[in-house]
């Protein structure tokens, strides 16, 4: 295999505006192509940043346990070249939408922010009354808790089952933090399931819908990847004018809307592709790695 070695970057090839301090970007559908893997060139690009002065952070709708094979592209941690002195060398992601920061290193969730069990259980009583046919999960800092009547697309690949309970919620641990609702009615399909269960489920979360039929993901008021983005940049003294999101789902709006430049890549959703600054390539054609390299001057040869 060969790999590319990036050099840069040197200047904004538009000359609109400053060179990025950060780079955000969504996993499914963005960076990751349509089997959810990861590019050797989307490799090099992203992990290359952070040794170029440039922070990188992932911001998933995943749970954590779904990060852990992709820990190279966490912060500069694929880069040869990457030192603890590099902006990007971290080992940490924002995932379950925002409700989770998760440390690759040591595999354990560092900080949390949703419903408690009790808030949690009440939300998903309130939603069956609507839905009755739903099936109900929920994300926490421990894993997945799976009611039996939840259809689990996942079940059986161990790398998921590992982590996942069998129970009602009922008898869910008081002092979890629940960081996801994840609530699937098979009969639902697309908008018509997102608008119903907004209506139904008013002020009591907000809910996320990255693409799969008749799954909607909940997370607890005023959690969002955008609210979590910020959060962390807030830390870092990074203002939002010096980031760049990229996203393709109606869960990633927030976060392009709130960073300096947010970009949809081509085969986003029509109300990603109405908001976003600007947009580049498909995930299967390396979209994001390749407009990095165009914007940012980044010379990526073998």
């Amino acid at each position: 295999m060969t790999i590319a070695r990036c050099d840069g970057p040197t200047s904004r090839a538009t000359g609109a505006g400053p060179i990025p301090r950060l780079v955000a970007s969504d996993l499914d559908g963005t960076l990751l192509d349509t089997d959810g893997r990861v590019s050797d060139h989307t490799r090099t690009v992203w992990s290359g940043l952070g040794a170029r002065g440039i922070e990188t952070i992932v911001v998933t709708a995943r749970p954590p346990r779904w990060l852990d094979h992709l820990a190279e592209l966490v912060g500069a941690a694929g880069s040869p070249e990457s030192t603890a002195d590099d902006v990007g060398a971290h080992t940490l992601a924002i995932c379950a939408n925002g409700a989770f920061v998760y440390d690759l290193a040591t595999r354990r969730v560092i900080e949390a922010d949703g419903f408690t069990a009790d808030e949690a259980l009440a939300v998903v009583e309130h939603l069956r009354r609507r839905f009755p046919d739903a099936g109900a999960a929920v994300e926490t800092e421990r894993g997945m808790f799976r009611s039996a009547a939840y259809p689990d697309a996942h079940a059986g690949m161990p790398a998921h089952d590992a982590a996942v309970r069998d129970c009602e919620l009922t008898a869910l641990p008081p002092d979890v933090v629940v960081g996801k609702i994840l609530l699937r009615d098979e009969a639902w399909r697309g908008d018509a399931f997102v608008e119903a269960l907004t209506e139904c489920l008013g002020g009591r979360g907000v809910l996320a819908y990255s693409g799969a039929a008749g799954l909607a993901e909940i997370s607890a008021p005023g959690v969002t990847k955008a609210a979590r983005l910020e959060a962390w940049c807030a830390e870092r003294g990074v203002d939002a004018n010096d980031v760049w999101a990229f996203g393709d789902m109606p869960n990633d709006i927030p976060m392009l809307t709130w960073a300096g430049r947010g970009v949809a890549v081509e085969n986003a959703h029509d109300e990603v592709l109405a908001i976003a600054d600007d947009t580049c390539g498909p995930h299967d054609a390396d979209g994001v790695a390749r407009y990095l390299e165009r914007h940012l001057t980044l010379d990526c040869h073998p």
